[in-house]
């Protein structure tokens, strides 16, 4: 696939020059498959092929020429795509309650909310460019946070303005970003006509405005990060569900990795609901070379474009390979396993949804004790999963010379240091990311964040990061911080002094309903089921030093 900074005025790509961002050649070289791929006219795909599903016509019309043999789509052509039309309510920016906090921008799995920040002589200057009619309705759209505005005052420079815009083409309505918003900055309200056009309206003139001032963008705080347009790499328009846990984390990632690399990286993925979301044809959100290998051997392919890269001279080229808990603890697991061995500079990044939600729910050795799957259905003498979960953090520790991290998106700036370090570091790397799959966890869509943070909470899902490089011991090497109360076993809610375990969790989503009987009362399997999540906390502990 090829690499785009606008998918709408794209030049022909030139598959002969791997240097060319906009070749097919960054991400394969056509000698060395013995296949010589086919330049693909960029415009003209947009406009016959898009066009064509965009109308309704594609599929049956459109013929079946070279580049769909090839499965080619150029990159970032998921922009184009609309989804204003899935959801009966938008968010609405409230400006004077914003702090500039960026967590809506960051949280949101479509890339449908983006932020910018202006010195207040550019604003000025911008606005002049701004209809009449419509200067007054746009200008009230910026604000004033004291992080943006006051703060360089302060150091006699010009105040920062401030301002978040809702992309209603690629917003599916899920709500998450009211949810994380602690200001009360966002709210959802009815799409109407009028709603409608002042929103694309508003979205145009931020987007024609460019790109924000970088002196107003702190790179010490990880969450200014998607400030930068350079770190957009994942454009919106996937078909993932509303809310979708694993958008948002896939966004980060690229997001982390683009403000270092830009778009010189790759990604080999795994089947699964991340190839199938932003791979339906002829929509693809990426803006770097991909491929879509086999469920069972994403890392063993990733090791040859890695391989085929340093012969290339490419060293310095990182490369992710994507999965979900199937593709990487289950049938790939001997390929990642023969990767991290061999030592391969290739970085994993595992969306750990405990469940193969791209077949509908089927259990997984990621599953937790007593969930309720296909596969381990919870009926009269069985109660969903029996077995207990396999933890790939530890395994992986266990591999020579690996760094390994646990993180959710919703542990933002633990989610960044992971990536980051991931990147850093000279050899394999495994991030498993807590990924909250709506439909499969009976979760709501507005949820994700909220679920991820009570999995760290409550033990299902503990924060480590493992890095050979800081010692030669595992206590030296792994560290738990992030993570609440990381000496005790289960960590207190400090407004009401109760006890969040794992039974709090479970109770909150609908995946462990049938555990509990009218009253509330957990049955017998789920206690032991926190049993068993205390013990891998325990060991956990014990490996850090704190036990």
């Amino acid at each position: 696939m090829a690499t785009v900074d606008n998918p709408s005025s794209m030049n022909e790509a030139n598959d002969r020059d791997p240097q060319n961002n906009n070749s097919y050649g960054t991400l394969f070289d056509s000698d060395y498959l013995a296949v010589k791929l086919p330049i693909l006219d960029v415009q003209d795909f947009n406009e016959r092929v898009i066009r064509g599903y965009e109308e309704g016509t594609g599929e049956k019309e459109l013929p079946a020429d070279l580049s769909v043999a090839r499965s080619l789509i150029p990159a970032g052509t998921a922009t184009l795509r609309d989804f204003s039309y899935v959801a009966p309510e938008i968010p609405e920016y409230i400006a004077d309650n914003c702090t500039g906090c960026m967590d809506c921008v960051t949280e949101c799995p479509d890339t449908a909310i983006l932020g910018k920040v202006l010195s207040e002589s550019q604003l000025a200057e911008k606005m002049e460019t701004v209809a009449a009619e419509d200067r007054e309705f746009f200008d009230q759209q910026w604000s004033k946070p004291r992080k943006y505005y006051e703060g360089p005052k302060k150091k006699g420079k010009e105040g920062g303005i401030f301002s978040i815009i809702i992309d209603p083409s690629k917003c599916k309505g899920c709500a998450e970003c009211v949810t994380v918003c602690d200001d009360l900055a966002l709210k959802m309200i009815p799409k109407t006509e009028k709603v409608m056009d002042d929103i694309r309206k508003s979205h145009r003139y931020f987007k024609n405005f460019g790109p924000s001032n970088e002196e107003y963008i702190n790179d010490n705080l990880l969450i200014d990060m998607m400030l930068k347009e350079q770190t957009h790499i994942y454009v919106g328009g996937a078909g993932s569900c509303a809310g979708c846990g694993e958008g948002t984390a896939l966004r980060m990632m690229c997001a982390a990795t683009g403000a270092k690399y830009g778009d010189q990286w790759g990604i080999v993925a795994a089947t699964g609901c991340n190839t199938v979301y932003t791979s339906t044809y002829p929509y693809n959100p990426y803006l770097v070379p991909w491929t879509n290998s086999l469920f069972e051997n994403a890392p063993a392919d990733a090791m040859g474009v890695r391989m085929r890269w340093d012969q290339m001279g490419w060293h310095d080229k990182p490369i992710w390979c994507i999965g979900g808990d199937g593709a990487m603890y289950d049938i790939g697991f001997q390929s990642l396993s023969r990767m991290l061995a061999a030592g391969s500079n290739v970085k994993v990044f595992v969306l750990d949804t405990q469940v193969y939600s791209n077949t509908g729910g089927q259990a997984s050795t990621s599953t937790y004790t007593g969930q309720n799957t296909k596969m381990s259905i919870h009926g009269k003498q069985y109660g969903g999963k029996q077995e207990r979960r396999k933890e790939i953090a530890q395994i992986a520790m266990m591999h020579p010379r690996t760094f390994v991290a646990q993180t959710t998106s919703a542990h933002t700036n633990h989610f960044y240091k992971c990536i980051l370090g991931a990147l850093e570091f000279q050899g394999p790397a495994v991030i498993s990311c807590y990924t909250t799959c709506q439909p499969e966890h009976g979760v709501a869509d507005n949820m994700a964040a909220d679920q991820a943070r009570l999995a760290v909470d409550s033990r299902a899902f503990p924060l480590l990061v493992y890095d050979p490089d800081k010692g030669d011991s595992i206590k030296k090497r792994l560290s738990l911080q992030g993570n609440p109360s990381v000496k005790e076993d289960w960590y207190k809610n400090p407004k009401t002094g109760e006890v969040v375990d794992f039974i709090d969790f479970c109770r909150s989503e609908g995946r462990f309903g049938k555990h509990f009987d009218r009253e509330g009362n957990p049955s017998e399997l789920l206690m032991s089921a926190r049993d068993e999540r205390l013990e891998n906390w325990h060991q956990l502990q014990e490996l850090a030093g704190l036990r």
